[in-house]
Order: C-alpha cells, then sequence, then structure tokens
C-alpha cells in the first residue's frame, strides 16, 4: 500500500501576516497590468485582421464573460474562506479536496511558469523589433533571469515597481487613442483577411484576459483576501473589458487588415508618440512577467506545505523572511520559465496556457457551484452567487476547450486525471474538510429515500456484518467477507467490547483504529465497536439495531463457538439473527484458510430452496474474487440408489446451465454409508466445505442439533455452515 502523507492547514502553516497589500496595490494592479499585457500589445491587432471586427468583439466579450463568471464563483468562494498561500490551488483543495485540488495545482502553477516565459518572449520580441542586431533567445533568457532576480529579492518592491509601469501603460494608451492612421483601413466588419480560424485565434487572445490569477495568486500576501480579491478582480475584468472592446474600433480605423496580420508593432505607428507604446508594450510584458513570477513560487509553495508534492520537492515550501519569500519556488520556477524560453514562441506558449487556465477556471466554477447545491451550514459567502452562474462558467470552459482543440482537450483532462489518480494512491490525509463529504451525504441521503423495503433478487447482494472480534485475531473472517462482498456490497467489522467504564473517545478511537488497520490491508468496511456485556445481549441488540433506513446487513458471518459454556447462547443468536431475517453463515476451521492457493470447494446440497441457492450465490461471488479466482465448485449429493442418481445428475446439470454458473455436479451413490461418513470421505481435500444447517423451528432443540452437527463435522477442512433467511427467493437471484 501507498505510504499516508499528512497535510497540514496552510492556515496554520504560513504566517498569515504577509506582506499586507491592500486591494489596489495586492489585487488590481498585478491583474490590470496581465490583462493589458503582451498579447493586447502583440497580438490583439493580429486577431483583428484574422476575424474582423466583429468577430474581435466576439471574442472579447466571450473571453471576458467566462472570466466574470469564474470571478464570481472565486468571488464566493474567496468570502466564505480564510484564503491563504496557493490562490486557486488553496479555494479548491479547501473546496474539493486535496487530491483535485493537487489535479488542478500542479497545471496552474506550470500555467503560471509558462506565462513568465510567454511574457519575457514577448519583450524579447518587441525589443529585437527595435534593435534587429540583438538575439531574441538571449535577450528572453536574460530578461527571465532579470525579472527573477526581482522577486527573489523583495516581493513588496516588486508589487511597488507596477506602479511606475502602469504609468507608462496609460501613457501609450493616451498616445494611441491621439494618433492617427498610416493607411487606408480596410478590416472588414463579418469576416477577416486571414487564414486561422475562430477558435485558434481565441486560444492565442485568451491568456491576455487570464490576468485575475495574477491577483488571486497573491492572496497570502493580502491584508485582507476577503474584501479584497473581489473587489480588486472585479474591477480589474472591467477595466481590461473597456480597453479591449473600445481598442480594436480603433485599430480598424487607422489600419489595414494586411498590416494587422503582418506587423506586431503596428500600434508604434499609428500612435501619436509611437515610442510611448515601446513603453508600453515592454512595461506590459515586464509587469506581467513580474506577476506570474510572483504566482507561480506560491502556488508552488502551497503544494509543497500541503505534502502534494513528492518527498524529494518538500523544499519548495520552504519560505525566507517577515514576507514568507518562497525563494526556493521562484528559483525552481525561473528555471521552467528558462527552458520554455530558450524552446518557445509567442503562438505555441499561448495555446498551451489557455488550455491549462481554462481547466483551472472549470474547476473553480464546479467547486463553487457544489457548494451552492449543496448549502452546508458551513458556506456562508458574503459574496452570493446563484450555482446557475458558476454551472454554466464551468460548461462555458468545457465547451470552448473542446471547440479550441479537442485532442488537447482530452489530453489536459487524462492529465489531471492521472495526477489525482496518482494523489489519491498517496493516500494524503488533511487537517480541513472539503465539500466531498457534504456531496457523499446528499447522495447517499437521496440513495436512502430510494431504496425499496421490499428484496430485489436481481439486485441482491450480501451486506455482510462481520461479527470479528479484534479483527487482527481473525482476520480470516475479515478476509473471507471481503472476498464475498468485493468492494461492491456493504462490510461492516463489528468488535464487542465489556468494559463498562471505556470513555466514548476511547470507543471512537478504537473503531478509527480499526477503521484505518483495514484500509492498510486494502479492504474498505464500516465499522462498528460496540458494548456486550454478555455475547447474546450485546450482540442481539447489535444485530437488530445497526443500518440506516432500508440499508441494513442482511447476512451475518460470525466464527464458530468452540466453547461448550456458551453454546446456549450461542445458538440462541443464531435463532435471533435468522428470526430477523438474517443469513447466516458460520465458519469454521476458517483459520487454516490460504488466501494464496484455493484449488476447491464443495458444496453439499440439499435443494434450491433451503439453502442450496444462497450457497451457489456465495461460491459464485467467491469464484469472481481475486483470491479464489479460478477455483473449482463442485455441487455434490448423495443418493441410496442408482436410478436416483442419474435422475439428479440430469437435474442438476440442467439447473447448472439454466443458471450459468461454473459449477461441477458430483451425484454420489453410497447406499450403505450415512450422510456425515461421506460428507468426510469426500470432502476431506477440499479448501472449503459448504453445508447447509438446519432452519429454526418452534419446539426444535437448536442447541442439541448444533452439538451434533459441530462433532460429526470436526474433521472436516475449512467449512462455512449456511442458514439461509427467507426473505429472498435466491432461485430467482440464480435465474
Amino acid at each position: 500500500m501507498a505510504q499516508t502523507d499528512k497535510a497540514h492547514s496552510v492556515d496554520t502553516n504560513l504566517n498569515s501576516a504577509g506582506a499586507g497589500f491592500g486591494t489596489f496595490a495586492g489585487v488590481f494592479t498585478p491583474s490590470i497590468l496581465t490583462i493589458l499585457g503582451v498579447i493586447m500589445y502583440l497580438r490583439f491587432g493580429w486577431v483583428l485582421g484574422q476575424v474582423g471586427l466583429i468577430g474581435t468583439l466576439v471574442i472579447v466579450t466571450l473571453s471576458t464573460a467566462i472570466t466574470f463568471l469564474t470571478a464570481l464563483s472565486i468571488a464566493s468562494i474567496a468570502t466564505d474562506q480564510h484564503v491563504r498561500t496557493g490562490g486557486a490551488y488553496y479555494m479548491i483543495s479547501r473546496s474539493l479536496g486535496i487530491e483535485t485540488g493537487g489535479a488542478v495545482g500542479i497545471p496552474l502553477f506550470l500555467a503560471q511558469a509558462l506565462s513568465v516565459a510567454l511574457y519575457t518572449i514577448g519583450f524579447a520580441e518587441s525589443v529585437c523589433r527595435v534593435f534587429p542586431q540583438f538575439d531574441a533567445v538571449w535577450t528572453g533568457m536574460i530578461t527571465t533571469v532579470l525579472v527573477g532576480g526581482l522577486a527573489l529579492y523583495s516581493a513588496k518592491i516588486a508589487i511597488r515597481s507596477q506602479f511606475f509601469i502602469m504609468a507608462a501603460i496609460v501613457l501609450s494608451l493616451a498616445s494611441l487613442l491621439f494618433g492617427e492612421a498610416t493607411e487606408t483601413p480596410d478590416v472588414a466588419l463579418w469576416e477577416g483577411a486571414g487564414s486561422v480560424g475562430f477558435w485558434s485565434v481565441f486560444a492565442v487572445f485568451f491568456p491576455a484576459v487570464t490576468g485575475i490569477m495574477a491577483g488571486v495568486n497573491m492572496s497570502g500576501d493580502l491584508k485582507n483576501a476577503k474584501r479584497s480579491i473581489p473587489r480588486g478582480t472585479f474591477l480589474a475584468i472591467g477595466v481590461g473589458y473597456l480597453i479591449y472592446m473600445f481598442l480594436p474600433i480603433l485599430l480598424s480605423q487607422r489600419a489595414s487588415a494586411e498590416s494587422l496580420i503582418q506587423d506586431p508593432l503596428i500600434m508604434r505607428r499609428i500612435a501619436f508618440w509611437g515610442d510611448a507604446i515601446l513603453l508600453g508594450v515592454w512595461g506590459a510584458t515586464l509587469s506581467s512577467a513580474i506577476g506570474s513570477i510572483l504566482g507561480a513560487p506560491r502556488v508552488l509553495q502551497a503544494l509543497a506545505r500541503d505534502k502534494v508534492l513528492p518527498n524529494s520537492l518538500r523544499w519548495l515550501g520552504k519560505g525566507k523572511g517577515a514576507d514568507d519569500n518562497p525563494r526556493a519556488g521562484t528559483w525552481f520556477t525561473l528555471g521552467l520559465a528558462l527552458i520554455a524560453v530558450y524552446f518557445g514562441n509567442l503562438n505555441i506558449v499561448a495555446p498551451v496556457l489557455t488550455m491549462f487556465f481554462l481547466t483551472t477556471y472549470g474547476v473553480l466554477n464546479i467547486s463553487a457551484s457544489i457548494e451552492k447545491l449543496l448549502g452546508s451550514p458551513s458556506f456562508r459567502p458574503t459574496f452570493k452567487v446563484h450555482w446557475f452562474f458558476s454551472f454554466l462558467g464551468a460548461m462555458a470552459c468545457i465547451a470552448v476547450m473542446l471547440l479550441i482543440n479537442s485532442l488537447a482537450t482530452i489530453i489536459a483532462v487524462l492529465f489531471m486525471v492521472l495526477l489525482f489518480i496518482w494523489l489519491q494512491r498517496r493516500e494524503l490525509q488533511t487537517t480541513w474538510g472539503d465539500v466531498r463529504q457534504g456531496l457523499w451525504m446528499a447522495i447517499s441521503r437521496s440513495a436512502l429515500l430510494r431504496v425499496r423495503r421490499t428484496a430485489d433478487p436481481k439486485n441482491w447482494r450480501p451486506h455482510i456484518l462481520v461479527l470479528s472480534g479484534a479483527p487482527t485475531k481473525r482476520w480470516h473472517l475479515v478476509e473471507l467477507g471481503h472476498d464475498l462482498s468485493q468492494n461492491r456490497s456493504l462490510m461492516t467489522v463489528a468488535t464487542a467490547i465489556s468494559k463498562t467504564d471505556l470513555p466514548i473517545d476511547r470507543q471512537l478511537k478504537m473503531e478509527r483504529n480499526i477503521r484505518e488497520y483495514l484500509l492498510q490491508r486494502g479492504i474498505n468496511s464500516l465499522v462498528r465497536v460496540y458494548y456486550a456485556k454478555r455475547v447474546l445481549e450485546g450482540t442481539q441488540n447489535m444485530i437488530s439495531t445497526y443500518g440506516l433506513g432500508q440499508i441494513t446487513p442482511n447476512t451475518v458471518l460470525m466464527g464458530a463457538s468452540e466453547n461448550p459454556a456458551n453454546l446456549e447462547e450461542y445458538t440462541r443468536l443464531i435463532e435471533y439473527a435468522y428470526a430477523l431475517r438474517k443469513n447466516v453463515l458460520i465458519a469454521r476451521n476458517a483459520d487454516t484458510l490460504n488466501f494464496k492457493s484455493y484449488r476447491r470447494i464443495d458444496i453439499w446440497w440439499g435443494g434450491l430452496k433451503a439453502n442450496g441457492g444462497l450457497m451457489i450465490v456465495l461460491a459464485h461471488l467467491l469464484q469472481r474474487s481475486i483470491n479464489w479466482k479460478g477455483t473449482e465448485v463442485n455441487v455434490k449429493m448423495l443418493t441410496q440408489s442408482e436410478k436416483a442418481a442419474e435422475g439428479a445428475s440430469l437435474n442438476l446439470s440442467g439447473l447448472f446451465r439454466e443458471m450459468r454458473v461454473d459449477h461441477n455436479e458430483m451425484v454420489i451413490h453410497e447406499p450403505k454409508k450415512e450422510f456425515y461418513e461421506v460428507l468426510n470421505e469426500h470432502s476431506k481435500g477440499a479448501d472449503l466445505v459448504m453445508l447447509g444447517m438446519a432452519v429454526p423451528a418452534k419446539d426444535f432443540d437448536y442447541k442439541a442439533y448444533y452439538l451434533n452437527l459441530s462433532q460429526k463435522t470436526k474433521n472436516l477442512p475449512s467449512t462455512l455452515f449456511v442458514l439461509a433467511s427467507q426473505e429472498v427467493a435466491f432461485g430467482e437471484v440464480l435465474s
């Protein structure tokens, strides 16, 4: 089994004070500067030329709508919980669980790290157009190192440097507004002049509006994340949308479609002061790179501290100084960004980021919609959003991903699923709750209310109550119950305690320890510890009261009693369980079972309507389990005459063909021998013998019957005594 890790809450592991940024500096500034970034200056003209004015406005509106719906979900989650370092990862992991959070958080970190490359590549591309003697790759790598150095030195200085960059962007936009056309504009309203499809153009543009993550990822460094994240995010989205809707109208009146496609720096030619555009381009790309290199290491830091990353990468969770600067994570991010700069280009990196960001957006929306739908008392956001808007945002993300590139969508989802499975196998434990428990409770409630009280033979399975005592001492009972249930029906391992003064917390701890012991051995089971000063009284109460609604155990599995002093109570327990319509399975000598090398099960047939039907079902279930796979099942019957033997053999073979079970019929003709003599002789080589028990009846001495049965079968190998209740017609189960 995988080693179980303990993931500590980021709330307690991080310096909650952080750098103490407000809404404007901590959320709005990094968000708007990332939104008004490299795509706007170097690719927005290309977008307009490719799909025309209306197409561009549709792309801007659709992209912003998805971002806005996601922002609603972010605001809802952020105003419900204390958002610490990790931003979107933190929100998802505290809502949908650490496995889902990790499966999204790792791609989110990669997207943020690649964003650094996206922006520095854009910066290098613009610089090299002005200074052709420079090499684009080395310019990008040097810029990446300088941006990383600033983030390593101080997040506070990096944030404050963005105010000067914002001034440069405002100046560039003003210069563009007061510029004039340098050629005859010919941009069409409804169709573009390029050959690239609408959704491919959308994929290139969409990273332009993902800047909201730059603010969200600074969550651990805000004075008041609950207030700053919603306000700063919505303000940045609104300002960005207005600018992106105005710019294509302006550009369509200043340049031709061909120039917009061919010249990435077309804005410089049509601006009042062209070099102001260069200041804006360089400022925007550098600020966006700074925002990403501040955000990505913080996501990585949260992943490492929650033990999502492998042990060899736990050092990435370390922070330095009063503001808990993730320097180790910044170095790691810087290395990935340099690799991407060296091998990548703008048009390749942008669509990859689109997929990663859309995936993150989709899961954030799903988190918010589930939280709202469940109506958990603990989910009380001050910013209230109807679940439909979050659900709509999730569906929009999925639809757009498929429209952009269905193969890339499948690969992205598969990557997340593999991450989820990997994290689940590691059995990470958390100190926080998540929405999954509420989701399962809602599903369970719905299912409980829909389960019919009357037995349904077609859907019958053994829901087993294993009276194991201490599981370590009677592990064979637990193993046998697991093989019969196969993780497809309910199994409960029940343990009796006789101490009247045992505190409740000790009892709960005992249940938890047993549950963990079973899980470590690959067995999913419910666990119940109950008080039983006397076997009959305590266990009878357990059998009669245990369960919820219509979901109650229908089969009791217990070990055989070898103590004559307890036989009276033991047989009364069998009668009581049968009276409650529970099937009773008694395992004798089961501690000799070798759960590795089964070859043969013997069933002694007494007719389909007695215990035979249940024994056939149980043997069939064992054959389908991993431990008993390939085991031969022999159904044996004793007759007193050769003629009866021939008829019985024909009847059994026809019956088994109709039942569609892989069992062998063996009719034994031994007229001079009694049944128990034949039983011991013909089943001494079996791994498991199944033998039906008599039905308890009024004035029937069941104690004497059971004592005789025990004595006559004491030399048999592992034996399962079977007493079927009459609630289910097992013949119909097999039909």
